[in-house]
């Protein structure tokens, strides 16, 4: 603020806005002059490639734990014991299936998470739950 006194000894308390205005223009005009500089880009030639989409989509592979806490493999009953053998077959291939996991609402969590310990084991890495929406 200035404080200028008047004829009659009053102070007066009005920005000065010439010195803002200057400024301000100055940063503009800096502003101008350094943003092209700074969007400079190094023209490249890039080579040019032709890919197409995998046409042999993975397979979904169904881990169901029935009631009872039995495992079924698809549709093939499979043991505790040999679940992860049985996965990490699975697992194995390229591309790798999805794993989907079907749990009966009755069983047992314990056992369902037999069945995701077996395929973390196994290397499976898409694992997915299937579950039925309810309905109104």
């Amino acid at each position: 603020m200035s404080f200028e006194m008047n004829d009659s000894e009053e102070v007066m308390n009005e920005i000065n806005m010439t010195p803002l205005v200057d400024v301000m223009l100055v940063l503009l005009i800096i502003f101008i002059i350094t943003i092209p500089v700074v969007q400079h880009a190094v023209k490249v030639e890039l080579p040019r490639a032709s890919s197409s989409k995998d046409k042999t989509p993975p397979e979904n592979l169904q881990l169901a734990v029935d009631a009872k806490g039995q495992f079924f493999l698809g549709k093939q009953p499979v043991a505790a014991d040999v679940l992860e053998g049985a996965l990490r077959e699975h697992a194995a291939k390229d591309p790798q299936p999805q794993l989907y996991i079907r749990g009966d609402k009755k069983v047992l969590y314990e056992q369902v998470a037999l069945a995701m310990t077996a395929a973390q084991r196994a290397g499976m890495t898409k694992i997915g739950f299937v579950t039925e929406s309810r309905s109104p």
